[in-house]
């Protein structure tokens, strides 16, 4: 591991303040991401602003919705009563993201910030990975790449994002608020993360300096007719090989307004809100359903090892929509 400098931030401000002229430093918070990738030698660091003590950790009603502090642990907004009862997809995703020694110690801004578990990142021996090193390539694409993007990819990198959590931020049309060093400002969660395009290496639209300060969500009286479901190779926390949040909300047997938002995709939660419009007005029955994960998989692009996630996505759509119809 690289030496690095170590400050404990105070504030905010203090937290923003120490980063300005230090372009390789980094925010730590939970660490349970970030340290990771400093033992693997993939992320380097100069500087670390510790900003794990910063008081932005509370969960409370905000203009009829939630704000969540970006410090607060995945434990406590996984089990929050606000959070538990409007927006239970929220906390299904968190629950199903995590083992509880890890959700003890991630945070809800630290979450959003993960970046992909693509084994040609993870692992410097490879050196081609475009996400690692522009312009050097990506050994996924003629690689071995079972877990890899089928939407949203391109010439430069299939990696997909690997996170529960934001999926679910991402149906529930939550907006993060920032601050750096020219001020506040909001980002929609559907503008949080990026395609990879020709620049994988970024993650997200966040400028240098700027730090996570909460999460809101929305209201959304019809937050429980929700699910969210997660198909992985194995139960005990393996990453999604395809996830969906699915929120319906549905007067008698028709369907008034649909979200969807499919994880272990695409390099940011997926999200196609022509396929959620076409559901306006349809029986909530399986022929619309399936109507709806054809127009959300409609220019899927596989690779030699993952074309089975296409029918996959298709049926985890299905399901997790009509298990969220049958909830009250």
């Amino acid at each position: 591991m690289k030496p690095f400098a170590y400050t404990r931030a105070s504030g905010v401000d203090a937290a923003i303040s120490a980063l300005n002229g230090h372009p390789d430093a980094k925010f730590l918070g939970g660490g349970t991401n970030l340290l990771d990738l400093m033992k693997m030698g993939v992320e380097r660091p100069s500087q670390l602003v510790d900003i794990s003590r910063i008081p932005l950790t509370a969960i409370e009603e905000h203009v009829g919705g939630v704000r969540i502090g970006a410090m607060a642990s995945n434990r406590d907004a996984a089990s929050h009563p606000l959070i538990r009862e409007r927006y239970p997809v929220l906390t299904e995703a968190l629950v199903s993201g995590a083992s509880p020694q890890l959700r003890n110690m991630a945070t809800m801004g630290g979450n959003l910030m993960q970046r992909t578990r693509c084994y040609y990142f993870y692992d410097p021996s490879y050196q081609e990975c475009n996400k690692r090193t522009p312009g050097s390539g990506c050994a996924a694409i003629p690689g071995y790449n079972r877990d890899h993007a089928i939407l949203g990819a391109s010439d430069h990198c299939i990696a997909t994002h690997p996170g529960d959590m934001a999926v679910a931020l991402a149906a529930l049309d939550a907006v993060i608020q920032v601050k750096g060093p020219r001020g506040e400002r909001s980002i929609a969660l559907k503008d949080f993360h990026r395609l990879p395009g020709d620049s994988p290496h970024i993650d997200t639209n966040l400028q240098p300096g700027e730090l996570i300060i909460a999460i809101d969500l929305p209201p959304l009286f019809y937050g429980r007719r929700s699910h969210y479901l997660k198909v992985r190779d194995r139960n005990s926390y393996a990453f999604a090989l395809v996830s969906v949040a699915a929120i319906l909300d549905i007067d008698g047997d028709s369907i008034r307004r649909a979200h969807i938002a499919l994880g272990g995709v695409a390099h940011k939660p997926w999200r196609v809100p022509e396929a959620e419009n076409a559901l306006q007005g349809k029986k909530a029955d399986e022929t619309a359903y399936r109507a709806a994960a054809n127009l959300i998989l409609q220019g899927a692009k596989t690779q030699r090892y993952n074309a089975f996630k296409v029918e996959l996505a298709r049926r985890s759509i299905v399901r997790a929509l009509t298990t969220a119809a049958a909830r009250a």
